[in-house]
């Protein structure tokens, strides 16, 4: 099994971070604009759609507070197992650390994961910075 691990920082407070990623329906406006177009939440399962067209259904595992640590899993498509998480650590008043982790089968699809987590994790830098960077 092929595990991905990317760390970011960010600059802006872990509390405005978090606020972000755990408004799980709001990836396309408030967390990643740019790398996700859409997103449709019913229930615990969010339906994402990605800049360059793959859509891929999400189970929301859980959003810990505590922790700031947000666990999800793509369930059906060509993915046999998925397992991912992001976790917020605050670093300073305004510099946060973002840490995720990817677990997943096929490993042949390693590559292409860890290249779509790279351009979110920029994404998530970019958005999170043009709105937060002084919160």
């Amino acid at each position: 099994m092929a595990s991905i691990r990317r760390e970011i920082m960010i600059e802006a407070s872990s509390k405005a971070v978090w606020d972000a990623m755990r408004d799980v329906g709001a990836l396309h406006m408030r967390l990643a604009r740019g790398f996700i177009t859409g997103c449709e939440l019913v229930n615990d399962v969010r339906t994402v759609t990605f800049a360059n067209g793959l859509v891929a259904k999400e189970q929301i595992v859980t959003v810990d507070d505590e922790a700031c640590r947000l666990v999800w899993s793509v369930v059906g498509g060509r993915l046999k197992h998925h397992n991912a998480s992001t976790q917020v650590t605050r670093e300073t008043d305004v510099q946060t650390r973002v840490t995720w982790v990817c677990d997943l089968l096929p490993d042949e699809l390693t590559s292409t994961v860890a290249g779509m987590i790279e351009i979110g994790m920029k994404a998530m830098k970019a958005t999170l910075e043009a709105d937060y960077a002084d919160a």
